[in-house]
């Protein structure tokens, strides 16, 4: 038992060669919207989603909450504070309302209940500048993005309330200056008010964000250069972001896709662009990342990453069936099918309550195939059976998990496979012996999967560094 504990103990080490070598990243993203004694907003935790899913895809550890109480909110500061120390880039974004006192400014968890400057400065609300220092003061770079520069909903009580004391209540966020080797990017200037947006949609500084601050190969100031001249154009020059940085290098937030890197000038703790003999693997990486996203502007700025890029034409296709809704053909498919089958969310709990064995799975793998959406017949789901799970409910307009329920299955079994996969000749044959009446005698064996060249390398490559490892202590 003692060598099996140390033989695995050997791979988890050889496994994690290359991923030590990666830039520690830890992300504070929150949304608050549901404010229960003030206006609420629609559109913040929307905008925190979306802003947390594109820090993870270019390797962001991602402390995400949304419409958080203030104790809450400090439960998450503790952990986001505890994962940050140290790291290469600490970045924090909130999107909610924000309130600035005597050139102060402060967070509103939705529970805030402020009737004077007291309750400000004693708890009720969070003090940015306290919290940024003692969360995010030892990483190495640190960004901060705040969506918060909204009317200040407590501004009136607060005023009221303070008849026998001069008191700055001012609208918006005062200014703020960033210390060494930190970026802080406000919605709008200072004093001023910045726009929500369309309702169910991200705001227009956040959607700028996403679109810009992790394309390939640029630099966070330059992406930040980007991200105000989009906001001031899709507000008809209304708001325009302001910003303060001391960063001391050049931060990139996903590597150039390029190959002239090799003399690059030394950079700030981030990801500087590394030296690749090809940018296919970049592009495929980022395409992967938004290919089934439901969302206009993460298509859009894959297109703005790759005008001409290999996945241009599915990237165009997906944003006109985004843009159209469910074709013809698919309110076709639907019909007949139980109303709940759109509106119950599947999840791993729903699917083993079907109660499917390997044949069933293996009967949903090869429906799936059937209606065009390619999948390997295992009879097991793994992440690619979720993928493409994912992929037929979002075509036909069910809640998208990547797990089944029983209305979703059921809908399942009642689609029509016009016929069946011609994946090869081998499949052809299983499709004919399918069909023909079963024989008495034993069914044939299932035919066996082959291992590809990339399983087999990356056997081989565990197995030389295990190996090599372990001889090296025995021969101790």
């Amino acid at each position: 038992m003692r060598y099996l504990t140390l033989l695995a103990s050997l791979m988890c080490m050889a496994l994690s060669i290359s991923a030590a070598k990666a830039d520690r990243r830890v992300a504070f993203v929150v949304g608050n919207g549901s404010y229960k004694n003030v206006a609420q907003l629609p559109n913040p935790p929307i905008d925190a989603k979306a802003m947390a899913a594109t820090l993870r895809n270019v390797g962001f550890e991602v402390i995400e909450g949304s419409n958080l109480s203030r104790d809450q909110m400090t439960e998450k500061l503790l952990d986001f504070g505890r994962k940050a120390q140290g790291s290469d880039i600490a970045l924090f974004y909130y999107a909610g309302h924000g309130i600035a006192v005597s050139g102060t400014n402060y967070l509103l968890p939705v529970d805030a209940d402020i009737k004077s400057e007291m309750d400000v400065k004693l708890g009720a609300a969070i003090n940015i500048d306290l919290t940024l220092e003692q969360t995010m003061g030892d990483a190495k770079v640190k960004l901060v993005f705040l969506d918060a520069c909204r009317d200040n909903p407590f501004a009136a009580k607060i005023k009221s309330n303070s008849a026998t004391r001069s008191v700055n209540v001012q609208s918006g966020l005062a200014e703020m200056k960033s210390g060494e080797g930190t970026l802080i990017a406000f919605a709008t200037g200072p004093g001023q008010t910045a726009l929500d947006g369309q309702e169910g949609n991200n705001s227009p500084f956040t959607r700028a964000l996403i679109d810009n601050i992790t394309k390939p190969g640029v630099e966070i100031q330059q992406a930040m250069t980007s991200v105000r001249a989009q906001v001031n154009e899709e507000t008809r020059k209304s708001q325009l972001p302001w910003g303060h940085t001391n960063l001391t290098g050049s931060v990139y937030l996903n590597q150039a896709p390029t190959t002239q890197v090799a003399n690059a000038a030394p950079t700030a703790s981030g990801v500087v662009p590394a030296a690749t003999g090809s940018s296919d693997g970049v592009e495929l990486e980022y395409w992967r990342s938004v290919k089934e996203s439901n969302k206009p502007e993460e298509l859009n700025a894959y297109l703005s990453a790759y005008p001409n890029g290999q996945f241009k034409a599915l990237a165009l296709a997906r944003l006109a069936a985004i843009k159209s809704g469910p074709s013809t053909a698919t309110r076709t498919l639907n019909a007949g099918v139980d109303p709940a089958t759109f509106t119950d969310e599947a999840t791993q709990l729903t699917e083993d309550q079907i109660g499917l064995d390997k044949t069933q799975r293996r009967d949903v793998q090869r429906r799936l195939t059937g209606l065009g959406f390619d999948v390997k017949q295992t009879g097991v789901f793994g992440e690619e059976t979720r993928t493409v799970l994912k992929r037929w409910q979002a075509a036909r307009g069910y809640p998208s998990s990547g797990y089944l329920n029983k209305y979703q299955h059921r809908a399942l079994l009642s689609e029509v496979i016009a016929a069946p996969p011609v994946a090869s000749d081998n499949s052809q044959k299983a499709a004919r012996r399918a069909s023909a009446p079963p024989p008495s005698s034993a069914p044939a064996p299932a035919p066996q999967r082959s291992s590809s060249p990339g399983d087999a390398a990356g056997a081989a490559f565990v197995g030389g560094v295990v190996g090599g490892m372990m001889g090296g202590m025995f021969r101790r």
